[in-house]
């Protein structure tokens, strides 16, 4: 996914925010001056996993423990976790891999999760399909079976994020086996997620020079771009309904804003720091945006309810490394923060049945880079 958008991007391994953020967050110009000994307690005091404040989350588990672990999906019967992870001890390999395992069963911190992604390559953006029984994920295989490069983080001073055109979409089975190819055209095909209803896929696609939302029927056919605007379009998901869609979106304010935006993807590049929330319906009307906040608004995903939507955000934060989980109606109103944590949380997703979130957090992570998954009870 983005931040690869999701993958952000939301889906868009997007993974790449945390990491930066991080990395600028966690130097410490006053260690050599405090004994060991204090650095280790003072350390252990500030590494939690649940702060007071988080009210709509109770029995917060930490899931895995260690490396950049980010976009975790439920399974359709609410049992089953896939993500990826770019975790080295799993999978031997420099860039993020496809895994899946049970939450409840299954200890991370003892065993690795079960590997779907097994042709190389960078992966991103796993969802499950109808049935469980297989796996919906965006790979650059076809392009090499080695990691891509990764550009710089900074491109003339600004963050961004890489666009592999060699990402195509593919469906494996839970042992790994391919089993379709849903994309096969040069160009970015990514962050797909499926309906509900199990008929629908959404996901984001490099055509004519922009990034936009397409659907297509759930074997790849009727493929159909949805959304139209300059601007990076990305990490969609469905309503709990099927009927409608969220996003987040980049929308270049004016001409000059429009150039950098197609001179960055001419080169393979995005530049995901002004984003909001946006939502439509599967035919790509009744266009509506949701968040008006400023900055990096992105990782969306419907409440149970269907009548809010909960998202990461960066708008609050007085350093642009620091996001947070935020909970908003539909139409704009009622923002309400969510997690609040010091550096970075992104990712949520509700179960199937509504009563867990899973999300990703740098959180307890003992003062290295690492992004790690969590799991709560969710309380209304």
């Amino acid at each position: 996914m983005i931040i690869n958008n999701r993958a952000l991007p939301s889906k868009m391994t997007p993974i790449a925010f945390g990491v930066l953020f991080i990395l600028s967050a966690c130097k410490n110009k006053e260690t050599q001056a405090i004994p060991t000994k204090q650095i280790v307690q003072d350390t252990v005091k500030k590494e939690v996993i649940h702060y007071p404040q988080e009210k709509h989350l109770k029995n917060v588990r930490q899931l895995t423990f260690g490396g950049n672990n980010a976009e975790a999906y439920w399974s359709n019967d609410g049992t089953m976790l896939t993500f990826q992870s770019d975790n080295k001890a799993w999978s031997g390999v420099d860039c993020d891999q496809i895994y899946y395992f049970n939450p409840d069963t299954d200890d991370l911190s003892k065993n690795p999760p079960k590997r779907i992604s097994k042709r190389g390559g960078r992966t991103t953006c796993s969802y499950f399909m109808p049935g469980d029984s297989l796996i919906i994920y965006a790979s650059t295989h076809g392009d090499s079976v080695q990691c891509p490069p990764v550009p710089e983080r900074r491109h003339g001073g600004k963050y961004v994020w890489p666009i592999y055109r060699g990402y195509d979409i593919f469906v494996a089975d839970l042992r790994g086996n391919l089993r379709m190819q849903l994309t096969n055209i040069d160009g970015y095909d990514a962050e797909p997620t499926v309906s509900p209803k199990g008929n629908k896929i959404v996901y984001t696609a490099l055509r004519q020079g922009d990034l936009n939302l397409w659907t297509m029927d759930i074997n790849g056919t009727h493929k159909k771009q949805i959304t139209f605007l300059p601007g990076y379009d990305g990490g969609a998901f469905f309503s709990p309904d099927g009927n409608s869609i969220v996003f987040r979106a980049s929308r270049p304010k004016d001409s000059e804003a429009r150039k950098e935006y197609y001179e960055l993807l001419s080169q393979g590049l995005v530049q995901p720091v002004e984003m909001e929330i946006f939502t439509c319906n599967v035919n790509g009307g009744d266009y509506h945006q949701v968040t008006n906040l400023g900055k990096a608004n992105w990782a969306p995903f419907y409440h149970p309810s269907g009548k809010k939507i909960i998202f990461a955000s960066n708008h609050a934060a007085t350093k642009g490394f620091q996001f947070n989980l935020y909970m908003i109606n539909l139409d704009g109103t009622g923002l309400e923060q969510i997690t609040f944590d010091s550096v970075f949380d992104s990712f949520p997703m509700f179960s199937p049945d509504g009563k867990r979130l899973v999300w990703s957090s740098n959180r307890n992570n003992h003062g290295t880079h690492d992004t790690n998954l969590f799991m709560a009870e969710w309380v209304e």
